[in-house]
């Protein structure tokens, strides 16, 4: 199947500027060109959704490339558990203000800023405390 700039943009709900951008800075190249305008087939859905997803997973433009461009398995391997890495730290980090909201939403004091016990969450970890710790204590 071939889609036009417009149809690809509109399948996954983006606008068509995104995909020239992403067309400038090398991520997406048409298969052709017919009457100039731009033609695209099934792996360039293949790559928007990469695209996107890899954004979701907090890769930048740049190091998109950098990945679809990597020379070898092992550089791609290196990129992706870097990128995992700053995964997992925020997922720590929202674990920790998932935990902080569920306690100031059901604490028994009147002003959950008052609560000893919300103060030494927060306190911890604005003292360098590693998150998980944090977690681990409440």
């Amino acid at each position: 199947m071939e889609y036009t700039i417009g149809e690809l943009a509109a399948r996954f709900g983006l606008a068509t500027h995104v995909l020239r951008h992403w067309e400038d800075v090398g991520l997406l190249s048409p298969a052709r060109r017919v009457a100039g305008r731009r033609v695209y087939g099934a792996k360039h859905v293949t790559r928007v959704a990469e695209i996107l997803l890899g954004k979701e997973a907090g890769f930048s433009l740049d190091q998109l490339r950098e990945l679809f461009a990597a020379p070898d398995r092992a550089r791609r391997r290196e990129l992706l558990r870097g990128q995992l890495a700053q995964v997992r730290e925020r997922i720590a980090r929202l674990t920790l203000s998932q935990t902080l909201l569920e306690h100031g939403l059901r604490c028994r004091h009147q002003d959950y800023q008052s609560c000893p016990r919300f103060q030494e969450m927060v306190l911890a970890r604005l003292d360098g405390v590693d998150t998980a710790q944090v977690l681990a204590h409440h």
